[in-house]
């Protein structure tokens, strides 16, 4: 099956990845990837769509879904280094993935949680994701 970026969600000050379930009257019912614990999140709770992320580079940004992309290019089945890995073997992995990304604005600590994030959807959803404007086949 694949993962819609669109509805994997970070909840500022919340550990982990969410997946929306359903809009509420004060926010979203969202379900935690890993233990599919429900809960609701009210709108000022500082929700963002993983599809809203970009990682910047000297040329710009490029979307975290293809930065999910061109990691697995260099990781193949194997799990990004955890998140308390030193901050050379994070850069390492990135000067390998997204070597042109612009080290005065993501920092060690993005790193950090993007690592987080690809091996929770690793292991908890896919790493083939949806593309803008493609429906999934029913049964997928």
């Amino acid at each position: 099956m694949k993962t819609d970026l669109t509805k994997i969600l970070s909840i500022r000050g919340r550990h982990g990845l969410f997946n929306y379930i359903a809009q509420s009257r004060s926010g979203a019912i969202v379900e935690a990837l890993g233990d599919r614990k429900r809960s609701n999140f009210g709108a000022a709770s500082g929700i963002t769509t993983l599809a809203d992320i970009s990682i910047y580079t000297s040329e710009g940004e490029v979307k975290l879904q293809e930065v999910f992309g061109k990691m697995h290019d260099v990781l193949g089945e194997a799990d990004a280094p955890g998140a308390k890995a030193s901050a050379d073997e994070l850069k390492a992995l990135f000067a390998q993935a997204l070597p042109d990304y612009d080290g005065d604005r993501f920092y060690v600590s993005h790193m950090k949680k993007v690592v987080e994030w690809y091996n929770e959807l690793k292991h908890y959803a896919s790493l083939d994701f949806t593309v803008e404007g493609e429906e999934e086949a029913p049964g997928e």
